[in-house]
């Protein structure tokens, strides 16, 4: 559809002018939330205040504050772009904004999230440009950001902080819901995604008894299920462990004290937090959402055996080598032993030494860090997104699941189809990915699957159904019925 050069919105807090970008409007860096900054550091998401005549909307808003992410080795180095000041932004893509002035068309909408271990990331970064994705389906795109680490997951509830990522994801979604109308989106016809993190994210939005009536579908790409919300005890202690760092325990005051800090250095305390409670074979960060605190209010298990998800739309997967990205590239795993692999295995879960015993039967020849690899890729990611695929589809609910095995060619760094490899392919954004091992060259059969799986997703958006090359519902407790991506 044509658009006019520089097209005009009017949101709740002010009229945005974006880009027209080969027949999609794009709207970037759109205040959904005031700045977390000043007394509002700490504090849950407020709305953001109007603003006096036209807001170029033409880029993205900076990061949230965060250090550099984990998986830069696999995924690529990002350019340092974050500012707490005028960090909560969200985007928008959207091709409904016709040109004449006439009334645009309710598309459905997508609120997507991103990953990076509730730790770095930025929806507004290019790897997670919505412009292809919105022309696939002909629906609506939106990013967002959320705060990060010990800004967003700190757990001090009786200061009033808990949970202030899960907070300001929560406030994104109203904020879409109250303004998607004007950019050409249903507000009635909405799918929450995310990525990792986001998937996490995305999927206890969808069980909340707050905000899961207003989500229709759910997307989830390698959803940390294993997990589970953090502990309140283990994340009460971090919290100590935090303000020690910091010389605030003991403060009468500890918000007031926070605030006081300079953002750099309460970045340089978590990652010193982080270096502390690093231990072979755990990815779970520091701070992340609290089981218990505002926003997820039991586990996941517990919602979806009460039926918190049925009558919703599910699209899930993973990839099939998850835990490369963590692992290819840690000296302590590559050098591991078969005796501590499994303890670290017998550690996480039940039964988990006997689970090591025949991985490592069902893989000969293959050295103890690739079957921890195999075990760990099980339990954190695929166990949960099969079990939460199965109960949906026992209930008659429509579920779809995927396994993306698409690993770059060569592999030089043994990665195979690795924990985030999926996302270029989502979006259709290769170019954003130059120098990216887990992807190596954008070769025109990669871009041809990107086509695919990028069509699958926004016509599950649009309809519930990833309409592309006969993709069938999932069967429960039916391996066969998972389309593979290659």
């Amino acid at each position: 559809m044509n658009l006019i050069e520089r097209p005009v919105v009017t949101t709740e807090s002010g009229s945005v002018r974006g880009t027209a970008e080969d027949g999609v409007a794009a709207f970037r860096g759109v205040p959904y939330a005031a700045s977390p900054v000043g007394e509002r550091r700490f504090a849950a998401p407020a709305q953001h205040p109007r603003w006096p005549g036209l807001r170029d909307a033409d880029r993205p808003g900076p990061s949230v504050p965060q250090s550099p992410s984990r998986l830069e080795a696999v995924m690529g180095r990002r350019t340092p772009d974050w500012n707490e000041d005028g960090s909560l932004t969200l985007n928008v893509w959207t091709p409904s904004l016709p040109a004449d002035g006439a009334a645009p068309r309710a598309l459905p909408v997508l609120l997507w999230f991103h990953g990076g271990g509730f730790t770095s990331g930025s929806g507004g970064w290019d790897w997670y440009d919505g412009r292809n994705l919105a022309a696939a389906g002909e629906i609506v795109v939106v990013t967002a950001n959320y705060r990060l680490g010990p800004l967003g997951y700190l757990y001090l509830p009786e200061h009033g902080i808990e949970n202030l990522g899960v907070q300001d994801q929560a406030a994104a979604l109203a904020w879409v819901r109250r303004n998607v109308a004007s950019f050409g989106g249903d507000p009635d016809n909405l799918t929450v995604g995310g990525q990792s993190a986001g998937a996490f994210s995305a999927l206890y939005l969808a069980l909340s008894p707050v905000t899961g009536p207003h989500i229709n579908r759910l997307i989830t790409q390698s959803g940390p299920f294993g997990l589970g919300p953090q502990d309140p005890e283990e994340a009460a202690d971090h919290a100590r462990s935090y303000l020690d760092l910091l010389g605030l325990n003991g403060s009468p005051d500890p918000r007031a004290a926070l605030r006081a800090v300079p953002v750099v250095q309460l970045l340089a305390a978590y990652q010193q937090l982080s270096q502390d409670l690093s231990r072979p074979g755990n990815v779970a960060p520091p701070m992340y959402p609290v089981l218990g605190a505002t926003g997820m209010p039991v586990a996941w298990q517990q919602a979806v055996a009460t039926g918190r998800l049925d009558g919703k739309d599910l699209l899930t997967g993973t990839t099939r080598n998850e835990m490369t990205s963590f692992f290819a590239f840690d000296p302590r795993i590559r050098a591991i032993t078969a005796g501590q692999a499994r303890s670290i295995v017998a550690g996480q879960t039940g039964g988990g030494a006997e689970r090591f015993d025949r991985a490592a039967a069902r893989l000969p020849g293959a050295a103890p860090s690739e079957v921890l690899t195999e075990v760990a890729t099980e339990l954190v990611f695929r166990d949960g997104t099969i079990a939460i695929a199965d109960h949906h589809a026992a209930a008659d609910n429509p579920a779809y699941v995927y396994q993306f095995d698409h690993a770059p060619a060569g592999d030089p760094a043994h990665l195979g189809a690795a924990h985030c490899v999926e996302l270029p392919f989502f979006f259709n954004t290769f170019d954003a990915y130059p120098d990216s091992p887990m992807l190596g060259e954008a070769t025109a059969a990669a871009r041809t699957l990107g086509d695919t799986f990028s069509r699958a997703a926004a016509a599950f958006t649009a309809t519930g159904r990833p309409a592309t090359d006969g993709w069938q519902p999932y069967a429960s407790a039916d391996p066969t019925s998972i389309r593979h991506f290659a």
